[in-house]
């Protein structure tokens, strides 16, 4: 039997090289293996194989196209997209930004302070940057205690050293039945199984919440369906958690963009791990992330960040201390409110009649697609008019039961830009998945 993957290697370089193109449709899987020789079974192995990679997006009876997006285990773990417009990975860089950011680090220019900023660093930082962050992550009347932040390198890695420091392996972690994809990459190198938790429009339901080691969740925000989570609803789960004795993981990277509304760890702050980084309030390309944890957990997140290498670098924090201290930090996080509001009023316009679900301050918006329409087809008939989408399948923790629905990211596109994708998106939606076919 001839190796499957030497063969999706094969068609990966045919899409990385061009000679596929984002919205191409592969042949079927039995004439693939005719054409190749192939026992059938080796030609659905070569198929799967590019769905895992993200290379192919594929729908029973309707075929299987190229993605827009490039190499990558899921989208959320992919290079950025190379569509002409990215409605896929959310990423928000305002205009004047980088002046911005550039204008407070120059003092790290000087080679005293450049020199300072190049040392080894340990995962705790120091008391200045402490405060800073404490200040920075305060929401809805709480404010952390400086003395229980610690610095991973990303949000990614912070939530990764949560997990392997809460979950053994072999242990499960509870999710949202539709979770942050990269959350299913790092539990499946951690050896962790998920378990999907029932949710309804406010949220994770309390009485889900079983057997598990830990749970991780995204109360402010949800991503991707863009829900922020009721006061009563975490009052809810709060209890649920202490009664079950259930540590907490809390992604709050998006809890910037609604800071009136608390995080779920205030109320339960003795089994809560928070979450947060840089990367969406300033930029991903130089980003720090913050982990909040109560006494007895941080001993252990501190080993997870320190034997994982996913500590902050001294660079990153005395660039930190910098934006945060200095109010550039404050004043990027209101300028990108104000955008992601004027985006979500955009999108609510262009895509009006369709069954969208957003908070009104998320850079992202959850649609559940007309019928005859499905998620994959949908997709690919996208990324043929040159649009990146995320189809609903990249979000669920169980394959074969995601919604037919896709997630638009808004924050990369200028606004006209924007506009004008949307206004496709919803000419599309008011067709038929025949109407985009291209000979």
């Amino acid at each position: 039997m001839r190796d499957y993957r030497v063969i999706a290697d094969r068609i990966a370089a045919d899409i990385a090289g061009g000679r596929l193109k984002p919205g191409d449709r592969l042949p079927p899987q039995r004439q693939f293996a005719r054409r190749r020789g192939l026992a059938p079974s080796t030609a659905a192995r070569v198929y799967g194989e590019l769905v895992r990679r993200g290379l192919v997006t594929g729908e029973v009876g309707r075929g299987t196209f190229v993605r827009a997006a490039g190499p990558g285990v899921t989208p959320a773990l992919a290079e950025p997209a190379a569509a002409p417009v990215d409605l896929e990975l959310n990423f928000p860089v305002l205009p004047g930004q980088p002046e911005r950011l550039a204008a407070a680090l120059a003092g790290l220019a000087r080679p005293d302070a450049l020199a300072d900023a190049l040392r080894p660093v340990g995962v705790t930082g120091d008391a200045e940057l402490r405060e800073a962050a404490a200040a920075a992550l305060s929401r809805g009347g709480w404010t952390p205690d400086p003395g229980q932040i610690l610095f991973p390198g990303n949000g990614r890695q912070g939530l990764a050293a949560a997990i392997s420091a809460l979950v053994p392996t072999g242990g499960r972690l509870g999710v949202e039945a539709l979770t942050y994809p990269v959350v299913k990459g790092i539990a499946a190198r951690l050896g962790v199984t998920l378990v999907p938790l029932p949710m309804d429009e406010h949220g994770v339901l309390p009485a889900g919440l079983g057997e598990v080691a830990a749970v991780y969740l995204q109360p402010t925000l949800h991503n991707p369906l863009g829900v922020t989570m009721s006061g009563p609803r975490r009052a809810e789960v709060a209890e649920a958690l202490r009664r079950k004795d259930i540590p907490l993981i809390e992604d709050g990277i998006y809890g910037f963009l609604r800071p009136e509304s608390p995080p779920l760890a205030a109320l339960v702050p003795e089994r809560a791990v928070l979450v947060d980084s840089l990367s969406k309030r300033l930029a991903p390309g130089l980003t720090l992330g913050f982990a909040v944890a109560p006494t007895g957990v941080a001993d252990r997140l501190a080993a997870a960040l320190r034997s994982g290498a996913w500590a902050g670098s001294a660079f990153a924090m005395a660039a930190a201390r910098r934006w945060l201290g200095d109010g550039t930090a404050a004043g990027i996080e209101a300028a990108k409110r104000a955008d992601a509001a004027d985006r979500q009023r955009l999108a609510a316009q262009h895509l009006s009649g369709f069954d969208l679900s957003a908070d009104p301050g998320a850079y992202h918006l959850w649609w559940r697609l007309p019928a005859p329409w499905r998620a994959e087809t949908f997709v690919a008939a996208a990324a043929r008019r040159g649009i990146a989408i995320t189809p609903a399948a990249a979000f669920a923790v169980v394959p074969g039961h995601a919604p037919n629905a896709v997630r638009l990211a808004l924050s990369a596109p200028p606004p006209g830009a924007l506009a004008a994708a949307l206004d496709v998106l919803a000419e599309l939606g008011r067709g038929v998945p025949e109407d985009t076919t291209v000979d």
